[in-house]
């Protein structure tokens, strides 16, 4: 558990469109993780409309997304909070690792990364992080700067973060995820100096929801597979800011017909919350669920036992 904090989750969905099934997996796992916490006795849940990346937003998807966890009966403890509503706090994160000479401004385009990736011999792999080469840590050269990045070659080896199966040496991070088990990622080597905010205003990812988390305390985040590589170099950004670093729970993945992860991008449709049971019984066996008869009620109170047999999530 963080220091300091009872058990507080969340579900941070981007309103790009209205829920599918793999979100819906998502969101009822961080639900009943945070409901079983502590022999049931239950923590606090909180929804986060992660809306930061304007140009992707849908207008009204925010409402959309509310109005089906409502209807799934996945209801926040507190108002939703929206991450557009809170720049200040990642600028001033953004603004303490310039300070402390761990971010720089970088001028490179997509292209002039291929570029650089090619003439090492590097051959991008699909699915795979494209890793910086650090070409602007000396400077822009005379090129406008189009983005701000973390320096991965001037992490601090810290001696006493080994606690509750977390380490870090320099870019080094081994963790412990509550499903999947030990996990490791060389940050410098998997990923390079990955961008904190790009020159025309958006934060990235990686940024607003470490600040984001340490600012509602969140102490256990459930989210989906597919963010699992994200979980390192949001480590390296909470120490470097001196902000705790919850448990980790990477749920399984929903799949598409063609084997790749269920996404808006590939066609997936919007659950449909007319018949809520319906809904919560795909996610449930997605994730390793019993079925049940219903009503939602009982269902879900079911699930919450069957989670804390599965995970026993313990203070």
């Amino acid at each position: 558990m963080a220091a300091g904090f009872g058990y507080i989750g969340r579900f941070a969905p981007s309103p790009t469109g209205p829920l599918h099934a793999g979100s819906l997996v998502a969101a009822l796992a961080s639900w009943l993780d945070a409901r079983a916490w502590n022999d049931g006795v239950g923590g606090r849940w909180l929804v986060r409309i992660e809306d930061i990346d304007t140009p992707r937003c849908i207008a009204g998807a925010a409402q959309t997304i509310l109005h089906q966890l409502a209807h799934c009966s996945l209801l926040p403890d507190d108002p939703p909070q929206y991450q557009s509503r809170h720049l200040e706090r990642y600028a001033r994160a953004r603004d303490r690792l310039i300070a402390g000479d761990l971010a720089y401004p970088c001028g490179c385009s997509r292209k002039d990364i291929e570029q650089a990736l090619q003439a090492q011999g590097s051959v991008h792999q699909r699915h795979q992080e494209r890793v910086y080469p650090g070409t602007c840590r000396s400077g822009l050269h005379g090129k406008a700067a189009v983005a701000w990045r973390l320096r991965t070659d001037k992490l601090p080896d810290e001696a006493n973060t080994e606690r509750a199966g977390l380490r870090m040496r320099g870019a080094q991070i081994d963790w412990t995820d509550r499903r999947l088990g030990p996990q490791h990622q060389d940050v410098a080597t998997s990923v390079g100096d990955f961008v904190l905010q790009r020159a025309d205003g958006p934060f990235a990812y990686q940024l607003a929801v470490v600040v984001d988390d340490a600012d509602q305390q969140v102490s256990h985040v459930v989210r989906g597979e597919d963010l699992v590589d994200n979980t390192a170099r949001q480590v390296v950004l909470q120490r470097l800011l001196g902000l705790p670093t919850p448990h980790y729970l990477h749920t399984p993945l929903v799949l598409a017909a063609d084997g790749e992860k269920l996404s808006k991008q590939n066609g997936a449709t919007a659950i449909e919350t007319r018949q809520p049971l319906a809904a919560l019984l795909h996610a449930a066996g997605a994730l390793g669920l019993p079925g049940h008869a219903g009503p939602v009620g009982d269902a879900l109170a079911s699930w919450v036992g069957a989670w804390r047999a599965l995970y026993n999530p313990g203070p």
